[in-house]
């Protein structure tokens, strides 16, 4: 198994989901626990090894890798759904399970990244930490019982490193990408374009916008398990009313642009596009879609029962309920930037996060 990343398009598979740590410590297809080992080299003698780690209001992901080339090896990672955020736009606070569902995955968190004596750090928070009352002292908690000191993140941290994930996979013919990440709490969309005059220059960020609702915090507003037409309709107006302001002035002259997608919601529909009997990343990440292809996919789901939906290995129990709430998200956007190709990252925010330390220590290269 190649578990290369590299910074352009086309060279071949990365490693799967992870996260890290930051200094003291500090700093898709669902699993229910460590992703099985992986036959990888170890880095050379004096090689520094990096860790980054995302935990988000659905999911906790650890990757760990090392410097190569253009790009990293993965030498480990993790992921795991805890829905840290379950309940928060009812209540306002973590919950004590969500809490202790955290704290068993970050400490599996830590044991690897120490195995793999990685030194160079960051693990963030995002939405569901930024929204609740008490998360100042589940983050004390964390560091206490874990020795993981969790930095939170703000929304245009969180774009900015979906755009250092994503970008790689930005057609390399194309003008540019209306970037997506629909997380658990949040959503962020980002315009991003080349500049015509450098051929090789990274792409910029035109515009971007974060809005306060993702696949939990959508899911229990309108309900996850037994969604029907009317209930699915009511959520993607939801998510377009909150859309409409970004797209009425960042939504026009999309000629030569795609929609890049980074989600548990575009790798899911991806692997039911193409009827996978298990998720494989390898096939998924830098797929294209059309549009009709997409549409077909959504309403392949939408005819699904939740048992039916929690049945298929590529959705499973633990997203059967937010699957269409992420797929109420993905209509939105579709309609408000109405483009014919959908390409789909399993890459996003750990991806982000190692280039940009690998970068900053002068690793790897600081062009895409």
């Amino acid at each position: 198994m190649n578990n290369d990343t590299r910074l352009r398009d086309g060279l071949g598979p990365r490693g799967d989901d992870g996260q890290g740590l930051h200094g003291g410590l500090r700093g898709s297809a669902a699993v229910k626990g460590a992703e099985a080992p992986r036959a990888v080299r170890s880095p050379t003698a004096g090689t520094s090894v990096y860790a980054a780690l995302d935990l988000g209001t659905n999911n906790c992901r650890l990757l760990v890798a090392y410097p190569v080339r253009d790009g990293f090896r993965v030498v480990d990672s993790f992921s795991r759904i805890i829905r840290l955020g379950e309940g928060i736009s009812v209540t306002g606070y973590i919950s004590e399970p969500a809490i202790e569902r955290a704290i068993a995955a970050l400490s599996i968190c830590r044991d690897k990244i120490q195995s793999r004596k990685a030194r160079r750090l960051r693990l963030i928070a995002t939405e569901a930490c930024r929204a609740a009352s008490n998360a100042d002292a589940f983050k004390d908690r964390v560091a206490a019982e874990t020795g993981i000191q969790l930095e939170v993140i703000d929304r245009e941290t969180e774009a900015a490193l979906a755009v250092v994930g994503c970008s790689p996979l930005l057609d390399q013919h194309g003008r540019g990408a209306i970037l997506f990440d629909i997380g658990g709490g949040s959503t962020e969309l980002v315009r991003i374009e080349r500049d015509p005059d450098g051929q090789d220059a990274a792409p910029r960020t035109k515009a971007w916008m974060s809005i306060p609702l993702g696949v939990v915090t959508l899911a229990e507003h309108f309900g996850g398990r037994d969604v029907t037409p009317q209930s699915y309709a009511r959520m993607v107006q939801e998510v377009a009313q909150h859309i409409a302001p970004f797209a009425a002035e960042h939504g026009g002259d999309l000629a030569d642009m795609h929609l890049l997608g980074t989600s548990g919601t575009v790798t899911t529909l991806a692997g039911i596009h193409l009827n996978l009997a298990r998720y494989d990343r390898r096939r998924i990440d830098g797929i294209w879609m059309t549009d009709a292809e997409v549409t077909a996919t959504i309403a392949r789901l939408l005819g699904m029962s939740y048992h039916e939906r929690a049945r298929n290995h590529c959705i499973s129990v633990e997203r059967a309920d937010l699957v269409l709430a992420g797929c109420a998200i993905l209509d939105a956007i579709r309609h408000a930037f109405p483009l014919p190709r959908l390409r789909v990252a399993d890459r996003g925010l750990r991806e982000g996060m190692l280039v940009e330390m690998m970068r900053e220590d002068g690793a790897i290269s600081g062009s895409r």
